[in-house]
């Protein structure tokens, strides 16, 4: 959290003017240590903000955060008998966001801030920006499903876009410790939750719109309307003026231009009218390499990332960070020197004749793009091992199988966070998908994974799809450590070289 001076230079009655407020119970008064949603982590001279779903975790929450020195409490709800000044407000989403860009002094105004959204694409877009940015001299940081990049440290991300009160502190500490740049993962529950309320973005990108998360927002439409809202809210910034990186190819991305009309939109991908257009495009297992043409002139560029959908994620960050005022030939040349992204198409190490990729792809979508970008490659065979996660969209689980059964040789199914989900019902559900019977499943994971490698054979390529970076498995009993990599790699070096087949 942003270090505060001895004495905070926030009168408790000031901050709250900068919200709107329904009541006031009590007297509130005194300088503001800190504001906190947690009511285990509250100390004395915070403001507590609950964002309790119903009255009685309410009250709960309220009553340790008063027992831990709190000096007001903010609520929705009715709070009687609570031992400190109570400040019912109509939105505590709204309202922690106004506290936190007023207490943390609006750090985004402070760094040149791009926000990227989409269904696939944004973990990958928001690291290659950073690197481009960070290498070219613009020290930048972090906020995404991966990580969280501050100045000097690294953060684990509980959340790929966490609370608002959250955002705006690691921004303060970004901007505090030297940062000029920050990308940020701006998820669909975060633009319905205002999580990103008060943030000021100089580009806001668009990587594309396919099926996912309708167990939250129930139709497609109604998911659209959530990732628009950011393009939108670049139209209502009091301070920047937003720029639009919209993925032309996509057809949400058209829907998306066409309502946009008081910001500048530079568009990308394949099409001969966008603004910056990758042709000529070569694949091999090292890397990609393309044609841009953007502003006028034509660059080769090259990268290590693999795969159509990758050149996409490339063009939206070259985009973004051209956008935001850095020389097109500097970022070409940063290009080739990305980093592996952590679970995204990433190799796992071995001396074997055959290969070991690990991806994040959890919709159909997604697998879709990785198989195809691994048939791109030319493998003797594609082997892949894949899940669907627990207590999330059902609807997805038997296309997710036709994919895999389309653009693999051998699929195996298994276990994905089943959470509260019985396992085995979800296997039941993905198997409806599939035409033939020739696949294979294991409930347990890490059976499935050996399962492939004792099944790979000569210039074999194995997927293991839908964790990716993840480090545990969400059952019902909550999170086990638990890492595709790690285990495939297990897998690997126990498997004698001589019955390679």
């Amino acid at each position: 959290m942003k270090q505060l001076p001895t004495s905070s230079p926030w009168k408790i009655e000031e901050l709250i003017a900068r919200t709107k407020i329904i009541s006031i119970t009590g007297k509130p008064a005194g300088f503001v240590r800190e504001i906190s949603s947690d009511s285990r982590t509250t100390e004395s001279g915070d403001i507590f903000v609950s964002l309790a779903k119903n009255v009685e975790e309410a009250k709960k929450h309220a009553n340790e955060a008063a027992s831990r020195g709190a000096s007001a409490v903010v609520s929705e709800m009715e709070l009687p008998e609570l031992t400190v000044p109570l400040i019912r407000v109509s939105s505590v989403r709204e309202t922690i966001a106004d506290l936190a860009a007023a207490f943390y002094e609006d750090p985004s105004l402070s760094l040149s801030l791009a926000g990227v959204t989409g269904t696939n694409g944004k973990t990958t877009t928001t690291w290659i920006i950073r690197h481009l940015c960070d290498t070219i001299g613009r020290p930048s940081g972090l906020i995404g499903t991966l990580e969280y990049i501050l100045p000097g440290f690294v953060k684990d991300a509980p959340h790929t876009t966490p609370e608002s009160l959250e955002i705006h502190s690691l921004l303060a500490q970004m901007r505090d410790g030297g940062f000029r740049a920050a990308a940020i993962e701006v998820s669909s529950h975060a633009l319905v939750q205002n999580r990103i309320r008060h943030l000021e973005f100089d580009v806001a990108v668009y990587t594309n719109l396919t099926l996912d998360h309708l167990d939250y927002h129930h139709s497609m439409e109604e998911y659209f309307e959530s990732k628009a809202s950011l393009f939108t809210g670049l139209e209502e910034q009091k301070e920047k003026k937003g720029r639009a990186i919209i993925n032309a190819d996509d057809r949400y991305g058209h829907r998306l231009i066409d309502r946009l009309s008081r910001v500048p939109v530079f568009t990308y991908g394949q099409g001969s009218n966008c603004h910056f257009r990758a042709s000529n495009i070569k694949y091999t297992a090292e890397g990609s390499a393309f044609c841009l043409d953007a502003k006028g002139r034509s660059y080769l560029v090259r990268t290590p990332l693999i795969g159509l959908f990758n050149i996409y994620n490339t063009l939206a960050a070259i985009a973004a960070c051209s956008s935001m005022g850095l020389e097109i030939r500097r970022i070409v040349a940063a290009a080739a020197t990305i980093p592996q992204v952590p679970g995204r198409l990433e190799s796992v190490p071995g001396r074997r004749n055959f290969q070991v990729y690990v991806d994040y792809a959890h919709t159909p979508d997604a697998l879709e793009n990785v198989l195809k970008t691994l048939r791109q490659l030319k493998p003797a065979r594609v082997l892949t091992v894949f899940g669907c996660g627990g207590n999330r969209d059902r609807s997805k689980r038997p296309l997710m199988a036709a994919i895999a059964e389309g653009l693999s040789d051998k699929v195996i199914v298994t276990s994905d966070n089943p959470r509260h989900e019985d396992p085995v019902n979800i296997l039941r559900e993905v198997e409806k998908g599939f035409r033939g019977s020739s696949h294979e499943t294991f409930v347990d994971r890490e059976s499935a994974i050996k399962r492939a490698v004792e099944l790979a054979g000569p210039r074999d390529m194995i997927l293991i799809a839908g964790k990716g970076h993840e480090k545990y498995q969400e059952t019902a009993l909550g999170r086990q450590p638990f890492s595709d990599v790690a285990i495939a790699a297990r897998a690997m070096a126990t498997k004698p070289l001589a019955v390679a087949k």
